[in-house]
């Protein structure tokens, strides 16, 4: 008999088993072996990530794990479907870089600045190379991923009323319910081969919390076949959840690392606030090839994540 629900409880997380002799906890495309691993950033993407996969790395304006994706660039992976209600800046890197064939998404931009200029040159020009676009709205995105973490096969839901995506993306149909008769929007369930996703906190049983502004993180991991879960620090018990945390448990997750500032230039509630003056900056940065590629040499070919967590504390430090 456990205590109220809404006291802490850090060892109830350490020790859950599954109801049912042998039954998984799992989506139906979840690799069998993933528990939870504290691992090293670069071990952890090198497990998870490989070229052709289908990635979401998600992050609802707080919380994006630039850390992890910077690993993923460093690591060369190529010919990724990436897919993210909101793509930014961390995705503009991805495309720029050319470790992205096709986008599936329902908005993208530099938020309060404008393009993104990287995205904008591969889908214009095919540079560095061509880019494939499947725009969704934000209500069929967050649909998507819940019927990937429930196992289905796609998402059913009211969308698209009066809107013009249906006649340029094939993946959108409609449905009939059986029951009232009513035309309903269809899309594909996001099953991704790995998510990527940045939390406060885990404990040293790879359990990990999320609090703040939440996105489809949960959805994303839990729809997934593999996952790398960045967080501030790895403690050895996980504090008293707010009302509006999440609590992944070990057995959903692959990956937990631990990558102070990890979540630079976003926000990190409780941790550092969102540095604006960068997302300014990129806008001059990206705009054209050859100043983005100096940036991407001097931040991220060439340097780890210890560097990246310098460079995002200077950042922080001169903000504050």
């Amino acid at each position: 008999m456990v205590g109220h629900p809404l006291e802490p409880q850090p060892s109830l997380y350490r020790h859950l088993t599954l109801p049912g002799a042998g039954r998984k906890y799992e989506a139906e495309n979840r690799e069998a072996h993933c528990m939870a691993q504290i691992s090293s950033l670069a071990e952890a993407i090198g497990a998870a990530v490989r070229d052709g996969d289908t990635v979401a790395i998600e992050g609802f304006t707080h919380l994006i794990p630039h850390a992890a994706a910077h690993e993923v660039i460093r690591q060369g992976r190529k010919h990724l479907t990436l897919i993210r209600m909101t793509p930014d800046l961390v995705y503009d890197q991805l495309i720029g870089m050319g470790c992205v064939d096709k986008l599936i998404f329902s908005w993208g931009g530099n938020p309060g600045v404008g393009s993104l200029h990287r995205f904008r040159d591969a889908v214009e020009n095919a540079w560095p190379t061509k880019l494939e676009i499947e725009e969704h709205s934000h209500a069929a995105m967050a649909n998507a991923y819940e019927a990937g973490a429930a196992g289905l096969p796609c998402a059913i839901f009211r969308g698209y009323i009066g809107g013009d995506l249906p006649k340029v993306n094939p993946k959108i149909k409609s449905v009939t319910c059986p029951f009232t008769g009513e035309k309903l929007a269809a899309i594909p369930a996001h099953r991704p081969d790995v998510a990527i996703i940045h939390a406060q906190r885990a404990d040293k049983a790879g359990n990990v919390m999320i609090e703040g502004v939440l996105g489809v993180q949960k959805e994303a991991v839990l729809a997934s076949k593999r996952s790398v879960v960045t967080v501030e620090e790895i403690v050895d018990e996980l504090p008293e959840r707010s009302l509006n945390a999440v609590v992944l448990p070990y057995w959903t997750v692959g990956h937990v690392v631990e990558v102070p500032g990890g979540a630079f230039p976003s926000y990190a509630q409780g941790y550092y606030p969102r540095n604006n003056s960068f997302y300014k900056q990129w806008d001059a940065i990206a705009r054209e090839r050859d100043s983005f590629m100096a940036w991407m040499k001097e931040h991220v070919l060439t340097k780890g994540p210890e560097a990246f967590a310098q460079y995002a504390r200077k950042h922080r430090e001169a903000a504050e």
